[in-house]
């Protein structure tokens, strides 16, 4: 289902109504949020506004984690998702979103990217 994202139904800051003075126009819709699983990996490709195009990562296996202390990046897999702050709804259905914590094989791991957006998971070791 396609989100709207226009303010012509708001009220005004005074408290009175705004009456739309047009119709919805293509440019104000957004997406469907990704909703990135653990499981084989999978793009999806968006074409986006100007003709670009983003890639929106449905579900993948690994991470690129980075430790802080050695300032070394490393490819590892992720065992299951710990929290996300974003829905508890989404910390039950394993979806991984910007700020997730992951569980993975070196420890656990802050998501820092926006899977759903960029179309990669980078995490950062955390000390917990």
């Amino acid at each position: 289902m396609v989100q709207w994202h226009w303010d012509l139904h708001k009220r005004k800051p005074t408290g009175g109504k705004k009456r739309p003075y047009r119709k919805k126009r293509r440019y104000e819709r957004g997406r469907d949020p990704a909703l990135t699983i653990i499981g084989d990996r999978k793009i999806r490709e968006k074409r986006i506004r100007g003709g670009g195009v983003k890639y929106s990562l449905a579900s993948d296996h690994y991470a690129n984690v980075i430790d802080p202390e050695t300032g070394v990046c490393k490819k590892v897999k992720i065992l299951r998702v710990i929290a996300n702050k974003a829905s508890r709804d989404y910390e039950r259905r394993g979806v991984i979103t910007k700020g997730a914590i992951i569980e993975t094989e070196i420890g656990k791991a802050r998501v820092t990217s926006r899977p759903g957006q960029n179309g990669v998971i980078n995490a950062v070791v955390t000390k917990t």
